[in-house]
């Protein structure tokens, strides 16, 4: 017997409510199976968002840059002032200092930023490559990104909330960090 092409096929072995979607279903097997949710999600938006920095960055005009060498050079960049080693992965949530350096001196290689010293502490300072690169890359993402984004008719508001409930939460996981690693 054959059926009509129209009609998925039945799987009884499926149940109606197959549960949040997540990568281990072990670890949606709490109390709050909706953060495992959250973080299915959290990995897939990391991952698209490297890709799109990445490749944002190279339709910009310069290609080899990692996504962190691109957060550093629009960090360094914001409001014109210049940052500290300190301030670079405060402001990022950089653990490993070294990571952010070899950052930098990258992007001192590719012209886009240059150090200095305030004291004994290193400070990152945007050239005029670096700002006319960041300008580049701002108008790709409006064109790409936020016209998209406009058009999916996402509320501006509800796009801050998720941010500030991102920020929040981005709290929780350095407090459970810290107590892991006393453990």
């Amino acid at each position: 017997m054959t059926r009509p092409p129209d009609t998925a096929p039945q799987h009884d072995s499926f149940p109606a409510d197959i549960g949040p979607v997540v990568s281990s279903a072990h670890l949606a097997n709490s109390s709050l199976p909706a953060l495992s949710e959250l973080e299915f999600a959290l990995t897939m938006a990391n991952n698209a968002f490297q890709r799109w920095m990445v490749r944002c960055m190279t339709a910009a005009g310069m290609p080899g840059l990692s996504p962190l060498d691109v957060l550093i050079v629009h960090l360094v960049n914001h409001r014109d002032r210049t940052k500290t080693l300190a301030d670079i992965c405060l402001v990022l949530n950089i653990e490993d200092t070294h990571l952010a350096n070899y950052a930098i001196r990258k992007l001192v290689q590719h012209g886009l930023v240059r150090t200095g010293r305030t004291g004994k502490e290193k400070t990152v300072a945007i050239t005029d490559e670096g700002q006319a690169l960041c300008t580049r890359y701002a108008e790709i993402r409006e064109a790409l990104v936020v016209r998209a984004a406009r058009q999916m008719g996402h509320d501006p508001a509800d796009i801050s909330r998720m941010a500030a409930m991102l920020r929040t939460l981005s709290g929780a996981y350095d407090q459970a960090a810290r107590a892991a690693a006393a453990m």
